[in-house]
């Protein structure tokens, strides 16, 4: 058995391992954690629980059917047939076979079926509420991994060139050009780049643990992401929140959802009711049955189970008159939870068009963020060029020259992320439309 089980385990991590060969696109990010995220698994589970309920609802309308048989022995004084009593063995063993069908149970039956489609339906809404949580929590981590990989290279770039620096003013120090002190400086702003640089690659490998472990996989080693080809996001024309609603509204599994719940409930004011009215079943059966007394001889076996064969054939009617008003406060409690359910479907709409507005003014900041940033950026590279030109040739000093090329990282850095969240806000507005989340 252990055996059995070291195997499996060595197959999961080749499969595991052979996932992450390669650098994963969004589309396959995603389409990966639909199949194997456990939250969503679980959502899964609750569509199949649905449909054994409503299975269960369906086969109430078939007929039961079950058999008995019983054995009896007595022992001892007994009361005869002329009313005396007298000591006597007796045994008796009987065979029956009944059934039962519904015929009428106050449309219980039927609103039964009709509320388990209703379920099953409502929990297939929740499980694509799920895969959209997944597939937007995926596409932030993505995104993410994409801006901490951007940093984590200008933080490279900062550590190389501040490596180069104190190589050069090494040398303007051998011929006297500089102090002691401006390599003791330079020494201390290396220092810090590679310090920047080392908390830059902690950052990205916690963003990269993080899809990991939306995606299931057991490590992030080996793991690694397309980079996208992104065009000017700030270009994009948006709509206006009012028209992405009135989409959205339409197609959200959310809000389906809450629909459903409120036929549901519905629903369940007719069951309620439905406990008012009688309820009419069909009986029926057969049965046969063997006795033997001590004083008296008796019939053999097969005989007496065929003289005593019987059957027998019921209609019943059950007419509720009065049941502690029971069925009256449930007619009521079904009532509340319907107008509670239309509430419901409110805040979820109004919940969804207050996130279409925040999503709305953060793509429109977010695209006037990243127009300022690629202008701040651009300003900063220039600035850092002219400041590279006098420092060559010794108009300016290294202070200053650090100051210009930080300055221009840093925009560089500030863009970067400005261009990426301007893409996801961007495409966080088609999502709420019904389209696929792809860069």
């Amino acid at each position: 058995m252990r055996r059995i089980a070291f195997l499996a385990a060595a197959l999961l991590g080749s499969l595991a391992a052979q996932a992450q060969n390669g650098p994963w696109s969004l589309p396959d990010c995603i389409n990966y954690a639909l199949e194997h995220n456990l939250s969503v698994q679980q959502s899964a589970l609750a569509v199949e629980q649905r449909e054994v309920e409503l299975n269960s609802a369906q086969n109430r309308r078939l007929p039961s059917l079950s058999a008995s048989a019983s054995e009896n022995l007595s022992f001892g004084r007994g009361l005869t047939a002329d009313n005396t009593y007298s000591n006597s063995n007796t045994t008796s063993t009987s065979f029956s076979l009944g059934g039962e069908i519904p015929i009428f149970q106050g449309f219980d039956i039927t609103n039964g079926i009709k509320l388990g489609e209703l379920n099953l339906a409502a929990a297939t809404a929740d499980l694509e509420k799920a895969r959209d949580d997944i597939r937007v929590a995926v596409a932030q981590a993505y995104v993410q991994i994409l801006y901490n990989q951007e940093l984590l290279r200008v933080a490279r770039q900062q550590a190389e060139h501040d490596e180069e620096l104190l190589e050069q003013i090494r040398e303007r120090l051998q011929a006297g050009k500089v102090s002691q002190a401006e390599v003791a400086a330079q020494q201390a702003t290396l220092a810090q780049s590679r310090q920047s640089e080392i908390q830059a690659e902690g950052n990205l490998n916690i963003s990269l643990l993080d899809l990991t472990q939306l995606l299931e996989l057991p490590s992030p080693e080996g793991f690694a992401i397309v980079t996208p080809e992104v065009g000017d996001p700030s270009q994009v024309l948006l709509m206006r929140p009012e028209a992405i609603y009135d989409e959205a509204v339409e197609v959200k599994p959310n809000v389906e959802a809450a629909k459903l719940n409120v036929d549901y409930a519905e629903l369940a004011i007719a069951r309620a009711k439905g406990a008012y009215l009688p309820s009419i079943s069909l009986s029926g059966g057969l049965g046969t049955n063997f006795y033997t007394n001590s004083k008296f001889a008796s019939d053999p076996f097969g005989k007496q189970l065929k003289n005593n064969f019987s059957q027998y054939i019921g209609l019943s009617m059950n007419v509720p008159i009065f049941t502690r008003f029971n069925t009256r406060n449930n007619v009521r409690n079904a009532e509340l939870s319907y107008k509670g359910q239309q509430i419901q479907l409110e805040n979820v709409k109004k919940s969804l068009y207050k996130e279409i507005q925040q999503a709305y003014y953060n793509a429109v900041t977010a695209q006037a963020r990243y127009a300022g940033s690629r202008e701040a950026a651009e300003s900063a590279r220039q600035h850092y060029e002219l400041t590279e030109e006098k420092y060559k040739v010794g108009k300016a000093g290294v202070a200053d020259y650090n100051d210009a090329r930080n300055n221009w990282l840093r925009a560089e850095s500030e863009h970067i992320q400005a261009r990426f969240q301007c893409l996801y806000q961007t495409k966080l507005l088609d999502f709420y439309r019904g389209k696929e989340l792809s860069f």
